[in-house]
């Protein structure tokens, strides 16, 4: 499985297993019933600790894109990539929503993070 884990980001690592799996299911790259990697595998191939790829496994699961069949390991479920899609946006909306009002706080103007978010996406 082709992920990147990031060691230098706010975002713990459970947390970039998540986003990157379900954005895996939303363009194609995983389909309904195919199986991922095991625990332990993933945390070998990540060099992570097995407990994380686990929690990760588990919010996949509890969030109903994956399902775990007992001794066979954890398969992709039937999903929408579509709704997968619209989940992200408001995910995605709700912070940018914080950085707006921090922004606020800090006494910037709307202009000036209008710039900054120009910048941002520039990069």
């Amino acid at each position: 499985m082709n992920m990147i884990i990031n060691n230098s980001l706010m975002v713990p690592i459970y947390e970039q297993i998540v986003d990157q799996i379900k954005t895996m299911i939303r363009n194609g790259e995983l389909k309904e019933n195919d199986n991922l990697p095991s625990v332990r595998a993933l945390s070998k191939e990540l060099k992570i600790s097995a407990l994380t790829v686990k929690k990760a496994y588990d919010s996949l699961e509890e969030e109903g894109f994956t399902v775990t069949v007992h001794g066979k390991g954890t398969y992709v479920a039937a999903a929408n990539p579509e709704l997968l899609l619209e989940e992200q946006k408001k995910e995605l909306e709700a912070d940018l929503e914080l950085a707006v009002q921090k922004g606020r706080r800090y006494g910037i103007s709307d202009e000036d993070i209008r710039a900054l978010f120009e910048l941002i996406l520039e990069g």
